[in-house]
């Protein structure tokens, strides 16, 4: 469907018809962005997400996922996993649906991502409370402050980017090919006092890392998400890493966390990959517990995908939060972006 503010009310086309039960929808939305955004895997000029709603006893809850080609994932395969839950979800009591833990019946990946969150909206809204209330872990959250992307541009453009964008309060640079210094030269340039993080997208080679590395530290980044592919960054544990390194690729779940000893110094938490809040927010604790630091990200989405994700950054020490920033419509009401950063979601946008 077009994009727009799909509004978490009961709509048509449910699975099931069938009065007390848990109802589960799914539906394809496609949101315009600002401008062309542009990675080393290609480029999008609209952001393609599944909106997954959950209805029981007069109760909607929803959330979103960004289905994501690189980990095998297509609008269809995840709308169909998501669909293969309904007949389970419809036979729950609420004693059932109140201690659902999905990890027991799908993987982590977008489709538990969506359904898990759109369970905590529910479970949210069907007591009146706020998320954060109902759970131990969780204190009221405050507003966090977030990169803005730069999207792989010419290194004049990026430049041009940088300078109208030099009032944020961290930049974040795409990156991952041959031609990364100039781009790293010009954004500095464009925005001579602004912290910088860059994310290669596994798009360098160990050497490619190590030749740049020093020119990365005199240009004052902060970090480097990812510079080599996932499954073949063995020499991260061998080479110089002068400043911080952050799996992406790597790092989807805790189980991923025992492969990145030696290799990575923070993680990077998306509810796409952990499969939804509920790992995220396990995978950060037991991240932390190991002495690796917090990044909490996101795909391009709506305010809906990123609202549970401010639960999870509460803690991180970067955070990059910026789909809406970068979309020319968002859902109603959307979050709010100021000064002090991305506020937490208001209830009846999530939880």
């Amino acid at each position: 469907s077009a994009g727009g503010a799909l509004l978490p009310q009961t709509p048509s086309g449910y699975l099931n018809q069938e009065e007390d039960q848990m109802l589960v929808h799914v539906e394809p939305q496609t949101f315009r962005l600002s401008e062309t955004f542009t990675i080393a895997r290609g480029s999008r000029d609209v952001a393609q997400v599944l909106t997954v709603t959950v209805s029981w006893q007069d109760t909607v809850g929803w959330g979103e996922c960004v289905p994501y080609a690189r980990y095998g994932e297509t609008m269809d395969s995840v709308a169909e996993q998501v669909r293969s839950l309904a007949p389970m979800l419809a036979t729950m009591s609420r004693a059932d649906a109140d201690n659902l833990d999905l990890r027991d019946h799908l993987p982590a990946g977008a489709a538990r991502n969506a359904l898990d969150c759109a369970i905590h909206d529910w479970w949210a809204k069907s007591t009146g409370q706020r998320i954060w209330d109902m759970m131990p872990r969780l204190s009221a959250p405050r507003p966090v402050q977030t990169a803005f992307t730069l999207s792989l541009d010419t290194a004049e453009r990026m430049e041009a980017a940088a300078r109208r964008h030099a009032y944020r309060p961290l930049l974040k640079i795409k990156l991952g090919t041959p031609d990364d210094m100039a781009r790293l030269e010009a954004v500095r340039r464009g925005a001579p006092g602004t912290p910088i993080i860059v994310d290669a997208n596994e798009g360098w080679t160990a050497q490619v890392y190590s030749d740049l590395a020093p020119h990365l530290v005199r240009l004052g980044v902060q970090l480097v998400e990812q510079p080599l592919p996932s499954g073949a960054d063995e020499l991260l544990a061998e080479i110089e890493r002068p400043l911080p390194v952050c799996a992406d690729e790597s790092c989807h779940d805790r189980a991923s966390l025992p492969a990145l000893k030696g290799k990575y110094d923070m993680v990077n938490i998306k509810l796409d990959k952990t499969g939804g809040l509920t790992e995220a927010l396990d995978l950060r604790d037991a991240a932390r517990a190991e002495g690796y630091g917090i990044m909490v990200g996101c795909m391009v989405g709506s305010s809906l995908a990123m609202a549970p994700a401010v639960l999870v950054a509460q803690v991180a020490e970067v955070v990059d939060l910026d789909g809406p920033l970068l979309m020319a419509e968002d859902r109603d009401p959307p979050l709010t972006y100021d000064d002090e950063g991305v506020h937490p979601p208001a209830p009846e946008l999530w939880g």
